[in-house]
């Protein structure tokens, strides 16, 4: 199964197309940009508690048959954090100075 390739930014609705350098997924796909992985989140995934890495680049060519974002498309579906900022930073303080393969 390929991972969704989910279309934007769910902390600020930053667009991410699919060839986006600045997209950065959780073990459970939760897609944020860059900067507030960065700035916003403290690599602390808001849902999961996971951390953060950078999202890979789907190749737009089919250099293998059916294998390429022609064939397996980015989603279109936009999603947004399901909490609020108060109960997002108190998550965030209880756990960033634990390293995300200890937490």
């Amino acid at each position: 199964m390929a991972l969704e390739l989910r279309p934007n930014c769910e902390g600020c609705d930053k667009d991410l197309p699919p060839d986006a350098i600045d997209a950065c997924i959780c073990t459970y796909e939760c897609t944020f940009c860059a900067d507030c992985v960065e700035n916003l989140l403290h690599n602390v995934c808001p849902n999961c508690g996971g951390g953060f890495m950078p999202r890979p680049i789907r190749p737009k060519t089919a250099w293998r048959e059916r294998v390429s974002l022609s064939y397996q498309p980015a989603s279109t579906k936009r999603r947004a954090l399901k909490y609020d900022m108060s109960d997002i930073k108190a998550h965030i303080d209880r756990i960033k100075n634990i390293p995300p393969e200890e937490r």
